[in-house]
């Protein structure tokens, strides 16, 4: 156990987050995400919700700044949804905790199985809230 950083993330989370360069991308899936055959690297967090590890993953993971959008959602199939999924109000929140004026983007399932490919690492949760996957591009650590 270590003091002031959340038990939701692993060792081997923690460890990827630490490798993790400026531009590198990490998806975090919900529960029907396939994200065991996506990436080269997948860490497991079965029983934790998405918005959670989020959370927890921002205290640490700075995103980035030079880019428009540094966090992307997967956006429903035309006619799933009225309106954007209920979660992304809980990830736009805790976004705006940790890096102010942060902005998203919404792409579609193909787009965004063809980016979760090439990320550095996917985190499969328990969520199961529809339309929970998340891209995050890491930042700098500011002076």
């Amino acid at each position: 156990m270590l003091k002031g950083i959340s038990p939701l993330l692993n060792p081997e989370l923690l460890k990827i987050l630490a490798e993790m360069g400026h531009g590198d991308e990490l998806v975090i899936g919900d529960a029907n995400f396939p994200a065991q055959s996506m990436g080269q690297r997948c860490v497991r967090c079965d029983g934790h919700r998405a918005d959670e590890l989020l959370d927890a993953i921002l205290q640490l993971l700075p995103l980035d700044q030079f880019v428009d959008a540094p966090v992307t959602v997967m956006a429903p199939a035309p006619g799933m949804l009225e309106g954007d999924p209920p979660i992304w109000a809980k990830i736009e929140e805790i976004t705006e905790k940790y890096q102010p004026g942060t902005k998203r983007e919404a792409i579609d399932r193909f787009a965004f199985y063809d980016r979760a490919k090439k990320a550095y690492a996917c985190v499969a949760t328990g969520e199961q809230a529809l339309y929970a996957c998340i891209i995050l591009k890491k930042g700098c650590v500011m002076p």
